[in-house]
């Protein structure tokens, strides 16, 4: 059974003692969410396997960012469509952060190795709440 203390208020909201308990003995996830050009994916894949990331979702997407390029046909200036690229997902335990992190960006770096170009895609990592694996049940990190 969990009293319910107050311990403090952030902005304006109280937090009791029991979520600020639970939420420190969490195992910490992250979500991973590459944006990388089609192109790079065999090198990417690669890097995470030899990091020992061998768990991925591979999507393709289009968009466009600051790799927006402007073309002229018969004198007018036309935008392309959107860019097709490659969305890559991955779970990881917070202590395999970085080392996901720094594979991918050494492997989707296009050209120039030490500086990439613009369209080499971004890394977004979020805060994973949760992890379920439907064949047994497993939750959070070991799910992953």
């Amino acid at each position: 059974m969990c009293i319910t203390e107050n311990v403090g208020t952030v902005c304006s909201i109280q937090i009791n003692k029991c979520l600020v308990l639970n939420y420190l003995n969490r195992i910490y996830m992250k979500l991973i969410i590459a944006i990388i050009r089609e192109n790079q994916l065999d090198l990417v894949r690669e890097a995470l396997i030899a990091a020992e990331i061998t768990r991925i979702t591979v999507s393709r997407v289009s968009g466009h960012g600051q790799q927006l390029q402007e073309e002229f046909y018969r004198g007018q200036t036309v935008i392309p469509n959107l860019i097709p690229k490659i969305k890559i997902e991955i779970a990881v335990n917070d202590e395999f952060v970085d080392i996901t992190v720094n594979a991918i960006m050494k492997s989707a770096k296009t050209k120039n190795p030490t500086e990439g170009e613009i369209g080499d895609g971004k890394i977004f990592i979020l805060p994973l709440e949760e992890c379920i694996r439907i064949r047994t049940g497993e939750k959070g990190g070991k799910a992953i």
